[in-house]
C-alpha cells in the first residue's frame, strides 16, 4: 500500500469503472437537443411572419351585410361614461345651483326654493317647531 498525496493510503488495483458514462453519447445528445431548439425556433418565427402578412393583408374593411347602414347607431342606454369627470363636474354644479340659487318647487302651491344659506338663517330667526309638553297626570 503506497501513500498517496493526499495523506490517503492508494491502493493501485481500485479505481473506477470506465463503462458507466458515454459521455460522447450525452454531448451528441444535448447538441442534437440544442439543434432541434433552434429549428423549432426557426419554425415558430416563419410561422409569425406569415401569421402577419395574412393579417396584413386583410387588414382592408370587412363589410358585414347585418351592419350595413347602422354604423352611427348608438347602443342601448345605460352607456358607458366618455368622460367622467366632465360628468361629476356637471352633476356638482347643478346640485350647487339648486343649494345655492331661487326657483320655483310649486308655483301654485308657493312653494319656493332658497339658498341653503338663508334658509339656515331664517330658521335661526324663526325657530323650529316644536310640540307642546303633554300635562302630566299624576297619579294618587
Amino acid at each position: 500500500m503506497a501513500e498517496h498525496a493526499g495523506h490517503q493510503p492508494h491502493h493501485g488495483d481500485v479505481g473506477h469503472e470506465t463503462s458507466d458514462v458515454n459521455f460522447g453519447a450525452i454531448m451528441t445528445f444535448a447538441g442534437g437537443l440544442v439543434v432541434l431548439a433552434a429549428v423549432i425556433y426557426f419554425v415558430v418565427w416563419l410561422f409569425f411572419g406569415y401569421l402577419t402578412r395574412r393579417e396584413n393583408a386583410a387588414s382592408g374593411a370587412l363589410i358585414y351585410p347585418l351592419a350595413v347602414g347602422q354604423e352611427d347607431r348608438l347602443p342601448p342606454e345605460p352607456r358607458l361614461q366618455t368622460n367622467p369627470r366632465q360628468d361629476l363636474k356637471d352633476l356638482r354644479d347643478s346640485e350647487d345651483a339648486l343649494l345655492k340659487g331661487y326657483s320655483w318647487v310649486d308655483r301654485n302651491g308657493g312653494i319656493v326654493r332658497i339658498p341653503i344659506d338663508e334658509a339656515m338663517k331664517l330658521t335661526l330667526q324663526r325657530g323650529l317647531p316644536s310640540r307642546q309638553a303633554p300635562e302630566q297626570q299624576v297619579v294618587k
